[in-house]
């Protein structure tokens, strides 16, 4: 049997029997792309969120892990780790970017990810996490089990982007990174997630 209708990426896509050790991922935007996709919330189908900022290109593929959503329990961590006055998530779903020595041509696929690490990320005040993950079965980046295994230069090109994505002339800059992390706290963030999903799938019931 086959499916006649497209699943909804965020609703209708398992994240995977494996979770946290390996996800599902939906892809949005890959780095060749100079204008930034995003998943339309009510449609599913991919649209254009904005074109890419200046010569800011994002540093590897991009997209999210289904069935998440950050909200109260991301925000928590975020706040406990950070020490700053956090409340709240941004309410999209965790945003994930996957490693690959491949090229991928475009988005809105789906792929399989092994998360070592992340970013915690505030925009504007609200915990905004990315978390990093190699393709599984890349033989150039498998090899990396934990984010601090990454070479020096790939990391800050990660920090570089998110500090300057949004950046727009003559406006003060709404991104911060407030500390980076490994493997097991990557695993923390994408069950806060989860969580933070099932509470929200309630309420849509």
């Amino acid at each position: 049997m086959f499916r006649t209708n497209k699943a909804h990426p965020w609703h209708g896509v398992s994240y995977g029997d494996d979770i946290p050790n390996e996800t599902t991922v939906f892809i949005e935007i890959v780095p060749r792309d100079t204008v930034k996709y995003e998943v339309d919330k009510e449609t599913g189908y991919l649209r254009i969120d904005r074109p890419q900022q200046y010569s800011n290109v994002v540093p590897a593929n991009y997209g999210f892990i289904p069935q998440t959503y950050c909200d109260q329990r991301v925000a928590a961590l975020a706040r406990e780790k950070s020490g700053k006055d956090i409340t709240v998530g941004d309410g999209d779903p965790l945003d994930i970017l996957v490693l690959s020595e491949h090229h991928i041509p475009r988005g809105d696929i789906i792929l399989k990810a092994k998360p070592i690490g992340g970013f915690c990320l505030i925009d504007d005040g609200e915990a905004d996490d990315k978390i990093i993950a190699t393709l599984k079965g890349d033989k150039v980046y498998e090899q990396y089990q934990d984010i601090g295994d990454l070479p020096k230069g790939i990391i800050q090109r990660f920090e570089h982007y998110f500090l300057t994505y949004k950046n727009l002339p003559d406006e003060d800059n709404i991104c911060e990174i407030a500390y980076s992390y490994g493997r097991e706290e990557a695993f923390e963030v994408i069950r806060a997630a989860i969580a933070d999903y099932e509470v929200l799938a309630a309420k849509l019931k």
